[in-house]
């Protein structure tokens, strides 16, 4: 990933590390994509028709409905990224039937996502509804605009941004709802209690390893920027 320095990031850039479980178990592991047709059955033609190039009217409609996409991308050394984008239903714009929009909102100024498409040009999407078990993937071509005209077009995020992501649609898919049933995603009495799992700020204290830091410090910074989020 390219980076400035003020930007630059040390997890992206470190040399990469001797993992012995990995080098045994890839080993083994399948070499040739032909291959897999030894282990798996051959999708169905119903399958292979659900994938077509442009976004039509159906597709329009459920990404009206979205209010989170996830964002897939890597660098031109083929690192992956994948971040959410979150706000209102309609958050991401079709411009039309082979273009879409995703503005970009106040983060934690990384920018992994946008470094990676200006290096590659590339992105893929999957567009969620809470509450359904729907999803629509598309892949394509990507860039990073900072069109005045696009941006003044873009207020999801309460204001224009500085920037979008504009994406030339290549492929459209709608996922089988099995992940999302398996998972109960949207069943309440499934969902762990909060004291089950780590917080947002264990995580954080986790991997900063900063003694002058507490989980108290971090959840109040957390607050904080949830305060000022579009900002």
């Amino acid at each position: 990933m390219t980076t400035t320095p003020e930007a630059a990031v040390p997890s992206t850039t470190a040399p990469a590390r001797p993992n012995r479980l990995f080098a045994a178990l890839g080993a083994g592991a399948l070499t040739d994509p032909a291959q897999l047709s030894e282990i798996y059955e051959q999708p169905s033609e119903h399958a292979r028709r659900k994938q077509v190039d442009r976004l039509h009217e159906v597709a329009q409609r459920l990404i009206a409905c979205s209010p989170l996409v996830f964002v897939a991308s890597s660098d031109a050394a083929g690192r992956c990224d994948v971040s959410p984008r979150g706000g209102p239903a309609g958050l991401v714009s079709v411009l039309d039937e082979y273009t879409l929009a995703i503005p970009d909102a106040t983060g934690n100024k990384r920018l992994d996502t946008l470094h990676n498409i200006v290096e590659t040009g590339r992105v893929g999407l999957l567009f969620v509804v809470p509450g359904r078990d729907t999803t629509l993937r598309v892949n394509g071509r990507a860039c990073v605009s900072t069109d005045p005209e696009l941006l003044r077009q873009l207020t999801a995020v309460g204001k224009p941004p500085r920037s979008a992501i504009v994406v030339a649609v290549e492929e459209v898919y709608g996922h089988c709802p099995k992940a999302f049933l398996r998972a109960s995603a949207w069943k309440p009495e499934n969902w762990l209690a909060a004291d089950a799992q780590p917080s947002s700020a264990e995580v954080t204290l986790s991997h900063l390893r900063d003694d002058a830091l507490t989980i108290e410090l971090i959840e109040q910074t957390e607050r904080e920027a949830l305060l000022y989020r579009y900002e």
